[in-house]
């Protein structure tokens, strides 16, 4: 199922990645989801594109790599 908006990711991306990584992981999974048939390669394909751009801080906080 494709996220259309980013109000339907699930909470866990919701409640801790900024605005701009919910929209790469947003379009990671929908894209992921057209040329994967498994689930878990959607999510692990949308998150290995958040992890290219952030980086998680030793606060647990999600931060735009330099």
């Amino acid at each position: 199922m494709p996220y259309h908006h980013l109000r339907d990711l699930p909470d866990q991306v919701k409640e801790n990645l900024p605005q701009h990584g919910q929209e790469i992981f947003k379009e990671a999974f929908n894209s992921a989801e057209k040329e994967y048939k498994d689930e878990e390669a959607h999510f692990k394909v949308a998150w290995n594109a958040v992890k290219n751009v952030y980086y998680k801080n030793q606060k647990g906080d999600w931060v735009k790599k330099d």
